[in-house]
């Protein structure tokens, strides 16, 4: 896989967007880095500013002042307490009523700390309660989602509930003229991948995948240095997400007060198995198949995204190989704690594993016959390969003294310049407090007002997705998972 050959390769689907008229809007972020590298340094920063036209702070917002009144309504479904719910809580959303009168959003699972809250739902009722305090305002709450769904002034959705949630809630919110922006992994299954492709498509709306580094600048200067070609032919990728804590595993504490009085249990379940009231499958619901996807829906589709983003790959894996083990957290759960697995795209191979028992923590790496690119974490680096040409040595040691003399005499005289050096290394890094999540978010409700495309729209999520499902259905099936993309399903 060489660089230059990105072309159409991660362009959006072929969805076409409605042109009318929404009120969200927000300042686009300067995509900036600094380089800390040895040949130069740029001292340059991910700005917070307040555009004047707009009304709206630049992600990467915290307010701290900024905040100048108005509304964000939002409601929550699903209220599983995972991490998505969290994330929502630490983002701002920040309008000028008066300059954007008609903002209204609604977010599903979710809270949101900046604005002003004038609605909420969850299945939890504590969920509820802490999100009155974290607004500090009393307003009212509901367990039912749809019945924001009706109202005219609400434009946007955001869905962050569990896994198994996505496709009723997204088809709901579509088929009510609502945007959505759904939590990662896009579907629990293949089939609901494809119906929510197929209702954005036919209901010409704006769909946004929340897996945030699509939008992190060091990820667009890794795009922009693959691109470029200074990589080489680039065949193997890998990549893996490390964890060694209980809640890196999703063992999170049950609230003391869980219980089918205040938890909606038959709406969580939806049309999963049903079963008794049990708060470990609703609080950790990411260990059970009937829920989530496990390691691969919650880190492989991190990575996925990423090398997608970088490498220009918009397709789904034509085959995935899986070995897994449940080795620590043998809690009950059905996913391993511990997965690997060999992913075969055109023109490259990409390894990722996950593992919850031991935090060697980040990274991404592209191996190219010019060059090795490596993100970790918040650093990018481009190491050189040495291609310079070099006479042989090793397989001489059976050559006579003459012969060998010779090879290396017309070797030296059909290179006679000398070596030239090595390039250097090169570092980036993104400057402290910049979060990808508020770029992301960002992206999605500019495009909400201005119907463009978004960064990873349901064509890119749904092929991350798929590939995650592979994983999983190799390492449950002990065998090769193969993509038909006739019948697209997964064989195996």
């Amino acid at each position: 896989m060489r660089g230059p050959a990105r072309s159409s390769a991660l362009k959006p689907g072929n969805t076409r967007f409605s042109t009318a008229n929404t009120a969200f809007a927000f300042e686009h972020p300067r995509e900036e880095v600094q380089f800390v590298g040895s040949v130069q340094k740029e001292e340059t920063s991910h700005e917070t500013t307040f555009n004047d036209e707009t009304g709206f702070c630049a992600p990467g917002c915290r307010c701290g002042g900024g905040w100048r009144g108005g509304e964000i309504h939002f409601t929550g479904a699903g209220g599983a307490g995972g991490a998505d719910c969290d994330e929502w809580a630490e983002d701002s959303l920040c309008v000028d009523r008066d300059r954007n009168p008609r903002l209204r959003s609604a977010a599903l699972g979710a809270e949101c700390k900046s604005g002003v809250l004038v609605e909420t739902a969850d299945l939890y009722d504590m969920h509820q309660k802490a999100g009155l305090e974290a607004y500090g305002a009393d307003v009212p709450t509901s367990r039912d989602y749809r019945r924001l769904l009706d109202r005219k002034d609400v434009d946007a959705v955001i869905v962050a509930v569990s896994d198994h949630l996505h496709r009723r809630i997204v088809l709901d919110c579509i088929a009510a003229g609502k945007d959505v922006y759904c939590e990662k992994p896009m579907s629990h299954n293949v089939a609901d991948g494809f119906a929510m492709v197929d209702a954005v498509a036919a209901n010409k709306r704006i769909f946004q995948v929340g897996s945030q580094r699509v939008s992190n600048i060091l990820y667009k200067k890794a795009a922009e240095i693959f691109a470029s070609g200074r990589l080489g032919e680039v065949s193997y990728i890998e990549g893996h997400t490390d964890r060694n804590s209980p809640s890196g595993a999703w063992v999170y504490p049950i609230p003391p007060d869980a219980s089918p009085e205040t938890i909606d249990w038959e709406s969580f379940l939806h049309d999963a198995q049903k079963r008794p009231f049990d708060p470990v499958r609703f609080f950790r619901w990411r260990c059970f198949a009937e829920y989530g996807e496990g390691v691969t829906g919650d880190l492989f589709v991190h990575l996925l995204s990423g090398i997608q983003c970088v490498s220009g790959i918009n397709a789904a894996p034509s085959r995935a190989c899986s070995i897994g083990s449940l080795t620590h957290f043998k809690d009950g759960r059905d996913y391993p704690d511990l997965l690997a697995t060999l992913y075969d795209y055109p023109g490259a191979t990409l390894s990722l594993h996950c593992n919850q028992n031991n935090a060697a923590g980040d990274q991404t790496i592209f191996y190219g016959k010019e060059a090795t690119m490596m993100i970790n974490g918040n650093t990018l680096t481009i190491t050189p390969q040495d291609t310079r040409p070099q006479p042989e040595g090793y397989s001489l040691n059976g050559w006579t003294a003459a012969a060998k003399k010779q090879y290396l005499d017309e070797w030296h005289a059909a290179h006679p310049a000398p070596a030239s050096s090595l390039a250097e290394v090169e570092s980036y890094t993104v400057t402290p407090g910049y979060d990808d999540t508020d770029d992301h978010i960002a992206n999605f409700f500019r495009a909400v007002e201005t119907r463009e495309r978004v960064t990873e729209d349901e064509v890119f999520g749904n092929h991350t997705a798929i590939a995650c499902h592979m994983a999983n259905h190799s390492h449950f099936h002990r065998n090769m998972a193969t993509w038909d993309e006739a019948t697209k399903t997964i064989k195996g």
